[in-house]
C-alpha cells in the first residue's frame, strides 16, 4: 500500500470514518473487482478511438455501486479521460430533464488534474490548443488580431457538426474570448455559467453574446456534443459520465417516470447512433430497478435494449453484456477489504508495529462476523459499516492509545441511526434501537 501518498492516504481513511466512499485511491481498495478489468479498459479504448459506449451496473444495496463506479472514474482518469458523475434525483436532478443532467455534469467535471469544476480549465485549455494549432498551420503569432481570426476560425471548423443543430454553442464560445481578452472578467463569467447551462444569468451577459433564454432539454445535447469536442481537442481521451442511483425513477410520480425512462431510452439510441463520439455512459441501479414493473419494464423498448441473462451464481456473468451485476460481498471479501484498510492505517501510525499486533487478521476477522452478524447475517450491507467501525472505533484508538486493547477494551455497538434508511429496510425485522455484542 505504500504506492499511496500521505495526503491520498488521509483522504482515504477520512471518508471511510464517516462511512462514505472515498473518491481517491480505490484501487488499493478493491477487492472482486478484476474481472471486470479487462472489459472496461477495452471499452475505454474503443470510445478512446472516437467511438461510444454504455453500461449498466446493478447490484443491491451494499453490492458497492458507489465504489465501483468511482473506481471506474479514477481507472479512467489514469487513461486522460474527463470524467462527471451525477446524482439523480426527483427534486434537484431529475432525469427526464437533461438540461439538468448536463449542468450537473458541467458542475462535476473532473480530470487529472482538476479534480472539481474542471469545465472552466477545458475552455481555456481548449483556447490555448486552437491558438497553437493555428500557428502550426501557419497564422502569424506575432499579430494578436491575425492569430485571433485564424483561432476562431478553427473554432468554426472544428465545431461544425454542432453548429449545424445549434450555432449558439459557438458564439457564446467566441464572445467569451473576446470577453476575457476586453478584461472583462464579470461578463467571461456569465458567458460561460450560461454555457454549463447555470439558469438565471442576466440579460446584459446573454446580450454580449446574442442569446436568449436558457439552456433546455435539446439543447443540453448539442451542448454535450460541443464538449466532447472541446475535450478531444485539447488532449483528453473522453468523458465517462456516471448517472448515479437511477433506481430514484421508481419513486417519482407515473408520468415523471415515464418521462425519465424514455429520456434515458433516447440518450441510449443517441448514443448508439454515433451521436457523442468519446462518451462512455454508465449508470447504476438495483435489481428491483431493472426488473421492476415500476422500473426498466415500464418502457418495453428499454427493457429490451438492457435485457441481459444472467449466470444462476454468477460464475458466467458476462461483462460484455449491457448490464454489469455486481453480487453482494462475501465474509472473505469483506477481511480482505478490513485487511487492506489496516495496512494503509499501518504506513502513516505513530506505532506501525504495535498496530500490526493488535490488528492482526484475527481481529479484522472477528469484526467482520460481528458486523455481519448485528446486521442479521446480511454480509452484503456491512462493508460501509463495517470499515467505518474498523477505523474510527479500533484502528484510531489503538494508535492514539497506548493503554487500549483492542481484544479487551473495544465493544461493538451498532445504532439504527447509523445506518442508512436502504440499509435499515435490508434488516430483519426488530425493535432494538441498539445492538450490543461482546467478543
Amino acid at each position: 500500500m505504500s504506492n499511496l501518498s500521505p495526503q491520498r492516504r488521509l483522504e482515504v481513511l477520512d471518508a471511510l470514518r464517516r462511512g462514505t466512499v472515498p473518491r481517491r485511491g480505490l484501487d488499493a481498495l478493491a477487492v472482486g473487482l478484476s474481472k471486470f478489468e479487462n472489459v472496461l479498459d477495452e471499452t475505454l479504448s474503443h470510445v478512446a478511438a472516437g467511438q461510444s459506449g454504455f453500461k449498466a451496473v446493478r447490484g443491491d444495496y451494499g453490492c458497492g455501486k458507489t465504489f465501483f463506479a468511482r473506481w471506474l472514474q479514477e481507472r479512467a482518469k489514469q487513461k486522460s479521460f474527463a470524467v462527471a458523475e451525477v446524482q439523480i434525483s426527483e427534486t434537484e436532478t431529475p432525469l427526464h430533464r437533461l438540461e439538468t443532467v448536463y449542468r450537473r455534469l458541467i458542475e462535476h467535471l473532473s480530470t487529472s488534474t482538476c479534480e472539481s469544476g474542471a469545465f472552466r480549465s477545458v475552455v481555456d485549455g481548449w483556447f490555448y490548443t486552437l491558438e497553437e494549432d493555428a500557428i502550426a498551420a501557419g497564422a502569424d503569432a506575432s499579430s494578436p488580431n491575425k492569430l485571433f481570426e485564424a483561432a476562431d476560425a478553427l473554432m468554426e471548423k472544428r465545431l461544425a457538426t454542432v453548429s449545424k443543430t445549434s450555432a449558439t454553442f459557438a458564439a457564446v464560445l467566441r464572445a467569451y474570448r473576446r470577453t476575457i481578452q476586453a478584461g472583462d472578467v464579470g461578463t467571461a463569467d456569465g458567458l460561460l455559467a450560461w454555457l454549463g447551462g447555470q439558469p438565471n444569468v442576466a440579460a446584459s451577459i446573454k446580450r454580449a453574446a446574442q442569446i436568449k433564454g436558457d439552456v433546455d432539454h435539446f439543447t443540453a445535447l448539442n451542448f454535450l456534443q460541443g464538449l466532447l469536442v472541446m475535450l478531444r481537442d485539447s488532449g483528453h481521451a473522453g468523458l465517462v459520465l456516471v448517472l448515479d442511483e437511477i433506481e430514484t425513477l421508481q419513486r417519482v410520480r407515473s408520468d415523471a417516470r415515464e418521462k425519465g425512462l424514455n429520456a434515458l431510452r433516447q440518450f441510449i439510441d443517441e448514443i448508439d447512433s454515433g451521436r457523442f463520439p468519446g462518451l462512455f455512459l454508465v449508470i447504476t441501479g438495483t435489481p428491483t430497478f431493472f426488473d421492476g414493473q415500476q422500473g426498466v419494464k415500464k418502457l418495453a423498448p428499454l427493457a429490451q435494449r438492457l435485457a441481459t441473462d444472467f449466470d444462476e451464481d454468477g460464475r458466467f456473468d458476462n461483462p460484455r453484456a449491457p448490464q454489469l451485476r455486481l453480487l453482494p460481498f462475501q465474509r472473505e471479501n469483506l477481511v480482505e477489504v478490513g485487511r487492506r484498510v489496516r495496512d494503509i492505517f499501518a504506513e502513516g501510525c505513530h506505532d506501525k508495529a504495535r498496530l500490526l499486533t493488535q490488528a492482526d487478521d484475527d481481529l479484522i476477522q472477528r469484526l467482520a462476523e460481528r458486523v455481519g452478524g448485528a446486521l442479521g447475517n446480511r454480509t452484503g450491507i456491512a462493508p460501509r459499516i463495517f470499515l467505518k467501525k474498523l477505523v474510527a472505533d479500533v484502528l484510531d484508538r489503538i494508535d492514539q492509545f497506548p493503554e487500549f486493547d483492542a481484544a479487551r477494551d473495544y465493544k461493538l455497538t451498532l445504532r439504527m441511526n447509523e445506518l442508512t434508511e436502504e440499509e435499515q429496510a435490508q434488516l430483519p425485522a426488530s425493535s432494538a434501537d441498539e445492538i450490543k455484542l461482546e467478543w
